[in-house]
């Protein structure tokens, strides 16, 4: 079986630092894609436009060229497209990779490939059947209740039904 790549081992470590800020692909713009692209630029690996560079954040305009604001008041703001569309093509390429990485794996190594899965299978039983039990007493519960408020409500009926309702008496008026 061929060594994993150093790549894919990074993948699978903690990483204590949290970043904050704007997110695109769940990853921090100003923190990750940002230092990154700029240094794709400087390689020529990729010509994404300094001004999208420079101000990443737009605002966001609605079909009649005004500005766009959320329903709490704030006004809309959207990524850039050069970077948008890059950052697209990253998470597509990784997708990709992921996906060749795990062929390969899979080829390699068909039958302790094959192992593994039923182990995981295995292993994840329990929690599938305990999930399913909890969910089958959730859905019980809920008919119980809806059964239950059916049944006031018929009763109300059924009182209301016995007990005709106080007739309206009319007022009459009386002149001095």
């Amino acid at each position: 079986m061929k060594q994993t790549p150093n790549y894919i081992k990074t993948l699978l470590l903690p990483s204590t630092k949290a970043p904050q800020g704007r997110r695109v692909w769940s990853i921090d713009l100003e923190t990750v894609w940002l230092p990154f692209f700029t240094s794709t630029n400087l390689m020529g690996d990729t010509a994404i436009p300094l001004d999208a560079l420079g101000a990443p954040l737009r605002l966001a305009y609605d079909k009649d060229g005004s500005v766009r604001f959320a329903r709490n008041g704030r006004p809309v703001t959207r990524v850039a497209k050069p970077i948008a569309q890059t950052v697209t093509l990253v998470r597509e390429n990784f997708v990709a990779n992921l996906k060749q990485y795990a062929q390969q794996v899979a080829e390699s190594n068909l039958e302790a490939y094959r192992v593994q899965i039923g182990l995981q299978r295995e292993a994840g039983e329990p929690i599938l059947q305990h999930d399913k039990s909890e969910m089958d007493k959730a859905i019980q519960l809920q008919v119980e209740q809806m059964l239950a408020e059916a049944n006031k409500q018929r009763e109300a009926e059924a009182v209301a039904e016995i007990i005709p309702p106080a007739p309206v008496l009319e007022k009459e008026l009386v002149t001095a």
